[in-house]
């Protein structure tokens, strides 16, 4: 085996580490007019440029360490969240993965350039491997940066997910201490957990002594579904509230027969309407003896 000194690929990654050093503020001005930074960086052309420059350091810190492939390669952590906020912006332009890795892409040409500039300085064989060792470095930052946009992207998703999740689920207080969740469309298990906390939330912050869970806007039934709402409805009685639910449509009725499900335990009405005369009632049954005290 090779030691370092006389190792091709080390001596190459040493070329490109020194490239980077006495490069470094060439390559950063080069950068700071393209897409990638010049987008990004609007309101003055120096914080392009003091981006750049950090980019650049971090590449010839990882250069200098040999891992010029690897995405773990200790260089590369301090540029993370300067590329997540860079690829964030440019993707909440439009842009996509795919034009983003070519922005990224666009990059190395400059110190390829610089490279083929320093030839003097090295031999055919050196700037040979020195360029190898170079376009293997901006590949793997292009990955980096492709690999970043997806987790950000990912993250964006699931919290959008969560946002429509709570915004399909809304609880509305319709009286004193009464509150009602209209739902409407397919129930699963991530909107039903969605359900469950967003009623017990409202139970507490209006002091709700009645919830009424309506699923008139419910397509289908099925013993999972009737599962999370026997769930939701132990769940407020816990919280010290009775809670009924209504919109038992008669198919979503036989349904529940064939299915043998027992709703026993759970007061039900066939609409809305009879749900909140019901509660109503019960409302009044509880005022009365307190009203007749003098």
């Amino acid at each position: 085996m090779t030691d370092g000194a006389t190792d091709p690929a080390a001596a190459g990654s040493e070329a490109v580490a020194d490239l980077l050093r006495r490069r470094g503020e060439q390559i950063a001005q080069r950068w700071a007019d393209l897409p990638f930074f010049q987008t990004v960086f609007t309101v003055t052309r120096d914080e392009a440029v003091e981006a750049g420059h950090a980019v650049v350091d971090s590449l010839s810190a990882v250069a200098e360490s040999g891992r010029v492939d690897d995405l773990e390669a200790v260089g590369f952590q301090p540029i993370r969240e300067q590329l997540v906020a860079m690829t964030a912006s440019r993707a909440s332009s439009g842009l996509s993965t795919a034009q983003v890795d070519r922005e990224v892409g666009a990059l190395r040409e400059a110190a390829l350039e610089l490279l083929e500039a320093d030839t003097s300085r090295l031999g055919a064989e050196e700037v040979g491997e020195a360029r190898v060792q170079l376009l293997t470095l901006f590949a793997t930052l292009r990955v980096l940066v492709v690999d970043t946009m997806l987790q950000e992207n990912q993250e964006i998703v699931l919290r959008q997910r969560q946002q429509l999740l709570e915004m399909a689920t809304p609880v509305i207080k319709l009286w004193d201490r009464l509150v009602a969740v209209p739902l409407i469309g397919m129930l699963d298990s991530a909107r039903s957990q969605v359900v469950m906390e967003n009623l017990l939330e409202a139970i507490v912050e209006h002091k709700a002594t009645i919830a009424i869970l309506d699923i008139t806007g419910v397509s289908t039934v099925d013993s999972l579904v009737a599962h999370h709402l026997m769930k939701t409805v132990a769940s407020a009685r816990l919280m010290g509230a009775e809670c009924v639910i209504s919109g038992i449509r008669p198919a979503i009725a036989q349904t529940i027969v064939q299915l043998g499900l027992d709703l026993g335990p759970v007061t039900t009405r066939a609409s809305l309407a009879d749900a909140l005369e019901w509660a109503l009632e019960r409302r009044e049954r509880k005022e009365l003896p307190t009203r007749g005290n003098p």
